[in-house]
């Protein structure tokens, strides 16, 4: 059976930058002086792997980007905010918004796909700011991360901020609302997220940045037509049977086990449910991303599992993150009006 590998120090540390791993697990992390490994001194993004600096080409085969093909700190150095979310065309839409909303030139033309070669994901730019699609799921989300993270650190980007974007199921709450994730559990209510490496069961942590999601929430109260709260994120592998849905090809509980589960989930804290939270803290907590997920909830899981409002108002619904991170940005950024 694999190994389950828990370290018994902080979360708060790095891979080790030998070739091999003292024990519990070659694999896991050890224990690091936090002076020499803490991104805050430079700002700089954090890899994990010392096989990076032996390589004489890195190339980000889905991003279609290479450190050879391509001069990322030219195309990528002056990036500080990372904005991902699941649709291509979403992410495009967002992109062009950030145009307006910063005032850059090129404003309300289309904008071109950085990742064009490739048709795993897409990528643009608006400004300082990179929005890229990740799919659906945490396999497709940590493929795109891995690439970014090294994208980011090849560009020597510094002080980045990297935010989800995405719409979720709300639980306990009123269709329409936004939710900033404090904390993204598994489905065990657990803030924890399994990655098998080998043969082996990593566990890492998916705590997120507090102070940025309290500048979130402080920055959500400019825009009081629509609900903002912070709360847990369920992260699940499925959008069917592991969100506890009725309505899929498959179903082995009961409706009373389904409201049983659920209600558990929101009396330990979870508010939204969704598919890429965990491996999104984790990666990025390693990395030294501060990071946030920012999430519209599509409908009240505890009163239905399908999703039956308009497309008109679904599209309004999926704006707001986009308006909150927006202010965001341009509030960081020193503009006039947020």
């Amino acid at each position: 059976m694999p190994r389950l590998c828990v370290p018994l120090w902080s979360f708060q540390a790095a891979l080790c930058p030998t070739s091999t791993c003292p024990p519990p697990c070659r694999h896991c992390l050890v224990p690091q002086p936090i002076s020499s490994l803490s991104p805050c001194r430079t700002g700089l993004v954090l890899v994990r792997n010392p096989h990076l600096d032996l390589m004489e080409e890195d190339i980000l085969y889905h991003l279609d980007l290479g450190t050879k093909t391509h001069n990322l700190p030219a195309m990528f150095g002056d990036i500080k905010f990372v904005c991902v979310g699941g649709s291509p065309n979403r992410m495009r839409a967002f992109a062009q918004f950030m145009r307006r909303e910063l005032g850059l030139a090129g404003a309300g033309e289309d904008v071109a796909d950085i990742c064009a070669g490739s048709d795993r994901y897409a990528m643009y730019r608006a400004g300082p700011v990179l929005s890229i699609s990740h799919g659906m799921g945490i396999p497709s989300i940590s493929i795109m991360l891995h690439e970014l993270i090294k994208l980011l650190h090849h560009a020597k980007c510094r002080d980045v901020t990297i935010i989800r974007i995405g719409t979720s199921g709300g639980l306990g709450i009123e269709a329409g609302s936004v939710v900033i994730t404090d904390m993204a559990v598994d489905s065990s209510f657990r803030p924890r997220f399994e990655q098998v490496v080998l043969d082996d069961v990593v566990v890492r942590s998916t705590e997120l940045d507090k102070d940025l999601a309290e500048e979130l929430l402080t920055c959500s109260r400019d825009i009081p037509d629509f609900p903002t709260l912070i709360g847990h994120t369920m992260c699940t592998y499925d959008f069917y049977e592991g969100q506890g849905r009725l309505d899929g090809a498959l179903c082995s509980f009961s409706s009373e086990k389904k409201l049983d589960y659920l209600r558990r989930a929101y009396e330990a804290g979870v508010r939204n449910i969704e598919m890429e939270s965990t491996a999104f803290a984790a990666l990025c907590g390693l990395c030294g991303l501060k990071a946030a997920v920012v999430c519209v909830a599509l409908l009240d899981r505890l009163q239905g599992d399908q999703i039956r409002a308009s497309h008109e108002v679904l599209w309004e619904y999926q704006q707001r993150p986009q308006r909150l991170i927006a202010a965001f940005i341009r509030k960081r950024l020193g503009c006039d009006q947020c």
